[in-house]
C-alpha cells in the first residue's frame, strides 16, 4: 500500500510541474484578444448618463466567441453574445444594461467579462472590472443656523444676518435649490451650483437682489457620484418639486421662514375688562396697533410699541369678536380675538381655532413644509397666523355672520373650541343654541360627544361650515398641540353623509322642499343663486328631517339647507360658502332665513 501511495504522489508532482510549465507557456504566448476595453463604472438607472457598460476588443484570429458577464465569485450573470462568429482584427463591441439573464437588475458590485473562444478551446476571464452602481449618494441639509436650535430659521434678522445652511454633500457637482412651499403651490425660487466639498451655504432672504415675499421656504440639495447617480434631499417628483409624504416630515432640517410681521392672539376668550395678551413678531422694528370690532371701522384703542408683547384691556361691554391690527413701516397684519361679557346670553358662538390653526401654513418643525392637519401631521396652537393674519375664510364667512349678529342687536356669548376642550370660558351647558360660524373640521372626540349630547338633550346647533364635524384630533402638550388628526369619517357627527363641495355648472337656486318647523317662514323658500354647494346623500339614519331646501336640479335635488331633529334638539345646516356674504347685500331671503334661525336658536 505504501508503494502505491508513493507512486500516486509522484504522479501528482509531475502533473503539477507540467501544468505550471503549460501555464507559463500560455501566459507568455501572444494574446489572441487585443485592445480590450471595458467601461469601468456605470449606473443603469435610465437617466441617460452611463446607463450601459461597453465591452470592446479585437481578435488576432477568426473565432466563435461567447461573451458573458460574471460576478466576483465567477458565476455567470448575463450572456452578451452566444457563439458569435467574429473576424480577426475587426473592432467588436457589446453593451450590458445591468440586467441578468432573467431580466432582473443585477445587484451593485464588481463584475468581469469572460470570453470563451471555441476554436481556441479555452475561456479567458479578463482581469479588468466594471463597477455597477445604481445607489445614489445621500446628501442632506443637516441644520440651519445660527439663531434657532429647533424649528425653521427665521429671516430677516434685525442685523441683516444671513441664514447658514450646514450641508452633508457626498459626491460632486452639488446644486442647492430653494423652494417656496407656502402660501400657494410649491415653486422653485432659485438654483445655485456649489463647489465640490462644500459644507455650508448662506442665504440672506433675497432673490435677484430683492427681499422675497413672506412664507415658508425649503432648502434642498442635489449631488452626483462618479457613476452619475443623482442624490436628492428631499426626493423630487418628475416636475422637480419636493415629494411631501402624508403624515410624515421631510428628512433633514431645511426650513427657513421669511416673516416680516406676525401676531399670535389668545385662543380662548378674554373677559371684558381683563387683559388680553398678544405676542408680536415685528423683527425688532417699531410698530403701531389698533383695535376695532368685527364689522365696524371705529377704532376703540391703539398705540405704538417696540417690544414683542402687547397687553390690552378687552373692550366691552358686549360679547363679540374684535380685530387687532398691527403695522410696521412696510407690513400689516390683522388677527381676531374673542371677548366675553359678564352677563350671559342663551346663544353661544364657537370660533373654530383648531381648524384655523390646522390650516395655518406655518412650519413648526423646521423641515421646510407647513405643518397642516390636512397633511396628517400635528400642529402647534401657539403660532402666529400666516399671510394677512386672518384665518382661512374668516373675511368671507365668519366676519359677515358676526357682523349680522351685531347689527341685528343679537346678544350672544362667544368662545372657542380650544376653550371648550380645556374647560375655559363659557361652557355649552346653560345655552339654548350654538352657532358654528364656519368650517369645523377637527374636534377632539370628547368635545364631539359633548356637542352631540347638547343637541340630544334639547339644544339647537347651527352649522355654517363645509366638510365639518367629520374628523377628530387629539389636544396634547398641555393644550398647546393638536396631534393624530384623522381622515374624514363616512358620516359626520350627526350621521349625515355629505358629498364633496361641488362647483355647479351654472349658478343654481336652493329651494324649499318641505318644512315642518317653519324653518323657512318669512321667506319665499328660494335662496340663491349659488355657485358652490355641499349636498347630502343622506341626513342621517334614525333622524327626523323636519325641513330641507334642495338644489333646483331635477336630476339630483339633493338636500343642502336642512333642519333635522336629533333627540330633543335640532341641527340646522347651511353648507353654502357664499351664503354669509349675502348678508352684506340686499338679499331679503337670506336675511329672513337667518332671522328665523336666530329664533330657533334662542327660543
Amino acid at each position: 500500500m505504501s508503494r502505491l501511495v508513493a507512486v500516486a504522489f509522484g504522479a501528482l508532482v509531475v502533473a503539477t510541474f507540467g501544468a505550471f510549465f503549460v501555464a507559463q507557456r500560455l501566459k507568455n504566448a501572444p494574446s489572441v484578444v487585443q485592445r480590450f476595453r471595458l467601461t469601468p463604472l456605470f449606473s443603469p438607472n435610465h437617466d441617460g448618463r452611463l446607463d450601459h457598460a461597453f465591452v470592446n476588443f479585437k481578435l488576432k484570429r477568426d473565432d466563435v466567441v461567447t461573451v458573458a458577464v460574471v460576478d466576483a465569485a465567477g458565476d455567470e450573470v448575463r450572456v452578451l453574445a452566444d457563439a458569435r462568429r467574429i473576424h480577426a482584427y475587426r473592432p467588436t463591441r457589446f453593451a450590458w444594461d445591468g440586467r441578468t439573464d432573467a431580466g432582473a437588475r443585477a445587484p451593485d458590485g464588481n463584475y468581469r467579462i469572460r470570453l470563451t473562444l471555441l476554436r481556441e478551446g479555452r475561456s479567458v476571464v479578463v482581469p479588468r472590472r466594471v463597477r455597477l452602481d445604481v445607489t445614489p449618494p445621500r446628501p442632506r441639509v443637516v441644520s440651519i443656523g445660527p439663531f434657532r436650535a429647533s424649528g425653521p430659521e427665521i429671516l430677516p434678522e434685525p442685523d441683516d444676518a444671513q441664514a447658514t445652511v450646514h450641508l452633508l454633500v457626498p459626491g460632486r457637482r452639488p446644486v442647492v435649490r430653494l423652494y417656496k412651499t407656502s402660501p400657494g403651490a410649491t415653486r422653485l425660487v432659485l438654483a445655485q451650483p456649489l463647489p465640490d466639498g462644500v459644507t455650508t451655504w448662506r442665504w440672506d432672504g433675497r432673490s435677484d437682489g430683492r427681499p422675497v415675499s413672506p412664507g415658508t421656504y425649503l432648502v434642498a440639495i442635489e449631488t452626483r457620484d462618479k457613476a452619475g447617480n443623482r442624490g436628492f434631499s428631499p426626493a423630487l417628483d418628475r416636475r422637480g418639486l419636493p415629494i411631501v409624504p402624508y403624515g410624515a416630515r421631510l428628512p433633514g432640517r431645511g426650513g427657513i421662514a421669511v416673516r416680516y410681521l406676525g401676531v399670535l392672539p389668545p385662543d380662548v376668550p378674554t373677559a371684558v375688562g381683563q387683559q388680553a395678551d398678544f405676542a408680536v413678531d415685528a423683527r425688532q422694528r417699531p410698530w403701531t396697533w389698533s383695535v376695532r370690532r368685527v364689522g365696524s371701522r371705529k377704532i376703540l384703542a391703539g398705540g405704538r410699541k417696540t417690544t414683542p408683547r402687547l397687553r390690552l384691556h378687552a373692550p366691552g361691554p358686549l360679547s363679540g369678536v374684535y380685530l387687532l391690527q398691527v403695522r410696521t413701516a412696510t407690513h400689516a397684519t390683522t388677527v381676531p380675538f374673542p371677548v366675553q361679557a359678564q352677563e350671559h346670553s342663551p346663544v353661544l358662538v364657537v370660533l373654530p381655532v383648531m381648524t384655523w390653526q390646522g390650516r395655518n401654513p406655518i412650519d413648526d418643525d423646521g423641515d421646510g413644509i407647513p405643518n397642516l392637519l390636512d397633511r396628517g401631521v400635528g400642529v402647534k396652537l401657539d403660532r402666529v397666523y400666516a399671510g394677512d393674519g386672518l384665518p382661512q375664510g374668516f373675511a368671507e364667512r365668519d366676519a359677515p355672520l358676526l357682523s349680522w349678529l351685531d347689527h341685528g342687536h343679537h346678544r350672544y356669548d362667544v368662545t372657542t373650541d380650544v376653550a371648550l376642550a380645556t374647560g375655559k370660558g363659557p361652557p355649552l351647558e346653560g345655552h339654548k343654541g350654538v352657532i358654528l360660524p364656519s368650517d369645523v373640521r377637527w374636534l377632539p372626540r370628547g368635545l364631539q360627544q359633548r356637542l352631540r349630547r347638547f343637541v340630544r338633550r334639547g339644544g339647537t346647533l347651527a352649522s355654517f361650515g363645509v366638510d365639518s364635524l367629520s374628523r377628530q384630533v387629539t389636544l396634547a402638550g398641555g393644550g398647546q398641540q393638536l396631534v393624530d388628526p384623522t381622515p374624514p369619517a363616512t358620516t359626520d357627527l350627526f350621521g349625515a353623509r355629505l358629498r364633496p363641495l361641488t362647483t355647479l355648472p351654472a349658478p343654481t337656486n336652493v329651494v324649499e322642499s318641505d318644512d315642518g318647523v317653519q324653518f323657512f317662514a318669512g321667506t319665499t323658500g328660494a335662496f340663491g343663486p349659488f355657485s358652490v354647494v355641499q349636498e347630502a346623500d343622506s341626513l342621517g339614519a334614525g333622524v327626523d328631517v323636519v325641513a330641507r331646501a334642495v338644489t333646483e336640479n331635477p336630476q339630483t335635488g339633493r338636500p343642502v339647507i336642512a333642519a333635522t331633529r336629533v333627540g330633543k334638539g335640532l341641527v340646522l345646516r347651511f353648507p353654502l360658502p357664499e351664503l354669509p356674504a349675502r348678508l352684506a347685500t340686499p338679499d331679503p331671503q337670506v336675511k329672513g332665513l337667518l332671522d328665523r334661525t336666530w329664533t330657533l336658536l334662542s327660543r
